[in-house]
């Protein structure tokens, strides 16, 4: 997916946090803004949108170190989604469809996501999967049928995850068929706002059900051009993929694979993009 002139914005916002969780001095805050104005006129509109928070986060690493920003943040999302992790599991078995709740729930989980913290207020979402309302959410484009064909067909499953703290709602899916698949569960290689690292994997128990990788980046999305070429070898040979969030969708749409995209569509250029609505549940084959 290319970026478009709504994403700008986004930017500005993403490096105006990012000083506040660094500095209250707001001096520093108004530089980043400088830096980052000058960095829009050499970026290019058919680039991704992760590209562009990649080079932010470079931009705040050159004037304040590579420190994990959002590590405290990651740490009560992953402390607050294994305390739900019971309450979750019950749902899926009392589910007339086991693998369909997991897919939900999975998706659910896509709402902890700093990035677009903006669109959905993650508590009242989080609240919302314990009441019977959650499962009238939106679902424009929700191809289950062809998923579930697709995955009982498959023999090994790469898994591309998306942020902290969802990791324990992926787990949750990945449950439902690790004991028939080979899972390759896929984090980030270093920090980058509030995505999974393999630590947060490790935290999170996804270590039990499936192999855990890096993409050997730190980049909001699967960019493929900054990956490890270990992990792209992987990803060439992959047969079946399950890419979860916003920033991989970003990344990854326009690249010719099968590839299924699941999603909470927090922002309305992605809901655009994807044919959904803003706040749909998306499950997508790409």
């Amino acid at each position: 997916m290319r970026t478009y002139l709504e994403c700008i914005p986004c930017f500005f916002k993403q490096a105006i946090e990012a000083g506040r969780l660094l500095t209250g001095n707001e001096i520093i805050h108004k530089e980043l803004i400088d830096d980052l104005a000058g960095l829009i006129p050499k970026f290019s509109l058919d680039s991704t949108p992760p590209e562009m928070a990649y080079h932010i986060s470079k931009m705040v690493k050159v004037r304040f170190g590579d420190r994990d920003l959002y590590k405290q943040i990651k740490e009560n999302s992953n402390k607050m989604a294994l305390e739900l992790y019971p309450e979750l599991k019950k749902k899926v078995e009392k589910s007339d469809d086991r693998l369909l709740a997991a897919v939900e729930i999975a998706i659910a989980g896509n709402v902890i996501d700093y990035g677009a913290k903006n669109s959905l207020n993650i508590d009242e979402e989080i609240e919302k999967l314990f009441r019977q309302e959650f499962y009238d959410i939106g679902k424009t484009i929700f191809q289950y049928e062809n998923f579930r064909k697709d995955l009982n067909a498959a023999k090994q499953v790469l898994y591309l995850a998306d942020n902290a703290g969802e990791v324990v709602f992926d787990r949750v899916l990945i449950e439902e068929f690790c004991r028939e698949k080979e899972v390759i569960y896929v984090v980030r290689e270093s920090p980058i706002i509030n995505d999974a690292l393999m630590k947060d994997a490790y935290d999170c128990g996804m270590d039990k059900v499936a192999k855990v990788i890096s993409s050997g980046t730190g980049s909001p999305g699967t960019i493929l051009k900054y990956c490890s070429k270990e992990f792209t070898e992987i990803f060439k040979n992959a047969g079946f993929i399950i890419s979860k969030g916003q920033g991989n969708y970003e990344a990854l749409s326009n690249i010719r694979k099968e590839i299924y995209f699941l999603l909470r569509a927090k922002c309305p250029v992605i809901a655009r993009h994807a044919g959904a609505e803003v706040g749909d549940m998306v499950l997508k084959k790409g």
